[in-house]
């Protein structure tokens, strides 16, 4: 099934109506809208010619058959197509973390070819295609697309990409899943306040889980698993996503609350996803080897 970019969203909400119904284990392709509602397609484009109302549109929801609340929906991202031969960069004054640098606000149009991008002055840099905004109607108030928090949302990791799962809390039937905000390539932190934004396609395979305990948003790689939290401040994220990887230790029952600490210590590593979004955006990486010495696992 295709969901066209048609149906997007700007908030994630249990009043949201579905786009449409799937069982569990479907798969299920998202064409997406870039984080600036495709309304740039050249640097002569000002901020104020942009309607801020549409900006980060999330593609959906869907509504996943049988998923209830205290379920978790699995997320298998399988491919990421990307569909512009060129993305669309942004920054300027008061935005991002050096915004109090700059007087003028900026808008590149990078040309995306053969897996790199090419910036201005001829550097070059390789791609890693990546989703922006993913994520499910939270329990209580909308939330916009803009916003991260439990539900995921525009958490801006870098690691959600093709070959992954996201594990995610479901808060309503259904769950209504949506997600959008591509990016061809970002960094950690994500700090001019974009990344190259850009349009495309996601196929995802969408199951839900019953009867398991995860601390979620949570990403499973064949190499890493990643709990992410986003707060108010950095280190509020930074902790959050700390203590969600050692509630998820504690399920292997081998291990002391200071035996967990330590191993965390050094062999795992903290990272900012992002730091420009209402909410910032931290997540804590452990090797799968870990996991596997502690017979800890997630299904």
């Amino acid at each position: 099934m295709k969901i066209d970019k048609r149906h997007v969203i700007f908030a994630m909400s249990k009043n949201n109506a579905a786009v449409a119904r799937v069982p569990s284990g479907s798969h299920v392709t998202f064409e997406t809208c870039d984080c600036f509602f495709d309304q740039i397609t050249d640097e002569s484009v000002t901020f104020s010619e942009l309607d801020w109302n549409t900006i980060n549109p999330a593609t959906g929801p869907v509504y996943v058959e049988g998923a209830q609340p205290g379920d978790i929906l699995k997320v298998e991202i399988k491919k990421m197509t990307l569909n512009r031969d060129y993305a669309i960069m942004a920054t300027g004054k008061n935005l991002g973390v050096l915004g109090d640098e700059l007087t003028d606000n900026a808008i590149y149009k990078v040309p995306v070819k053969d897996n790199q991008a090419f910036l201005p002055k001829g550097i070059k840099i390789d791609l890693n295609p990546m989703i922006g905004v993913i994520g499910v109607a939270p329990k209580g108030d909308d939330i916009s697309c803009g916003v991260p928090c439990e539900h995921g949302g525009n958490m801006d990791c870098k690691e959600i990409k093709a070959g992954v799962s996201l594990y995610l809390p479901v808060n309503v039937p259904g769950a209504l899943f949506a997600l959008g905000d591509l990016h061809a390539a970002m960094g950690d932190g994500e700090v001019s306040v974009s990344g190259l934004e850009i349009s495309g396609e996601v196929e995802v395979v969408l199951s839900v889980l019953k009867g398991h305990e995860l601390p979620t948003p949570l990403i499973v790689s064949d190499t890493m698993i990643s709990t992410i939290a986003s707060a108010v401040t950095l280190d509020d994220a930074a902790t959050l996503a700390t203590k969600k990887m050692v509630t998820l230790l504690k399920q292997a029952n081998q291990l002391t609350a200071a035996e967990i600490i330590t191993l965390l210590s050094v062999s795992g590593d903290l990272k900012i996803c992002q730091v420009v979004d209402p909410q910032k955006t931290c997540r804590f990486e452990l090797p799968q080897s870990v996991l596997r010495q502690i017979n800890l696992s997630l299904e």
